[in-house]
């Protein structure tokens, strides 16, 4: 028996990148408003945009969670001493 390819729900979904033109006093207003939730300007534009959609009621129910905050799980803290 061979192996298949995972079924695309299984697989790691790729973050879209887009361009986004601004004008330069909505930025600085969001990125305060960012700084002040602890989130860098793009998590803060997604999350404002999912928020949005769901409201409208337009969030896909396939719509992945949003990405944790933060640094990544495990043992990648230089901090911490080996065992």
């Amino acid at each position: 028996m061979t192996d298949s390819p995972k079924p695309p729900r299984d697989r790691p979904r790729q973050r879209k990148q887009v361009l986004l033109r601004l004008d330069p006093a909505v930025y600085e207003a969001l990125a305060r408003w960012a700084g002040d939730e602890l989130r860098s300007a793009n998590a803060q534009i997604e999350f404002l945009l999912r928020r949005a959609l769901a409201e409208a009621g337009r969030l896909p129910g396939d719509a992945g969670p949003l990405p944790r905050r933060g640094r990544p799980p495990g043992d990648s803290d230089p901090r911490t001493p080996p065992a």
